[in-house]
């Protein structure tokens, strides 16, 4: 009987490279036409957990958590309820990988209850919300390649604006400002899962 050996890269980085994994996503994306404002939303709250630490290779339609320890966030397999916060540090909410390679987060009610946290998603948003308006162009703000970003972050970064990218194609928006952007949008938002 063969003796099963264990992979030491489970995660196979390096087996691929960085260009045959954005290929595999940007082909299995399902991104939908979008208005400015939820485009907006979806990618701040993208950008949001894009930026913590990522260790491992997220899937689509999974639930994973959203902790900060320090002054540092890091998206986590583990649930609050599996381990002690001491460790995973105070956790922020559940994070989900959408088909269109979006991501959702639903905060924690204590994150929620949690005036500074809320401060200073309030002034990342701020920032965020004006460096979008100042833009000539809406593609100018997707994150096609984010350098500080980790390999798994820096892989699904360039994804996501891939698929932003062809939702604002598809409502031909793509090449407008915010304000030309908005000022085309008619009709109601659909929300399609939860934003920060």
């Amino acid at each position: 009987m063969a003796k099963k050996v264990r992979s030491p890269n489970p995660q196979g980085k390096g087996l691929c490279s960085v260009i045959d994994r954005l290929n595999d996503l940007q082909q299995h994306v399902n991104a939908p036409p979008k208005p400015i404002t939820q485009i907006a939303s979806e990618l701040f709250t993208s950008l949001f957990i894009l930026e913590s630490r990522i260790r491992f290779k997220p899937v689509l339609d999974r639930k994973y958590w959203l902790y900060r320890k320090g002054d540092n966030y890091h998206l986590s397999l583990i649930s609050p309820k599996e381990w002690h916060q001491s460790l995973s540090g105070h956790y922020i909410g559940e994070c989900r990988l959408h088909p269109d390679l979006t991501w959702s987060l639903a905060l924690s009610e204590e994150t929620q209850n949690n005036r500074l946290l809320m401060e200073e998603i309030h002034f990342r948003r701020q920032a965020f919300d004006k460096k979008l308006k100042s833009a000539e162009q809406l593609n100018e703000t997707l994150p096609v390649f984010v350098n500080d970003f980790s390999y798994h972050s820096r892989v699904l970064a360039s994804a996501l604006a891939f698929s932003l990218a062809s939702s604002m194609r598809q409502t031909d928006i793509l090449g407008l400002s915010f304000d030309q952007a908005l000022k085309l949008e008619c009709g109601p938002i659909t929300k399609t899962h939860d934003d920060v």
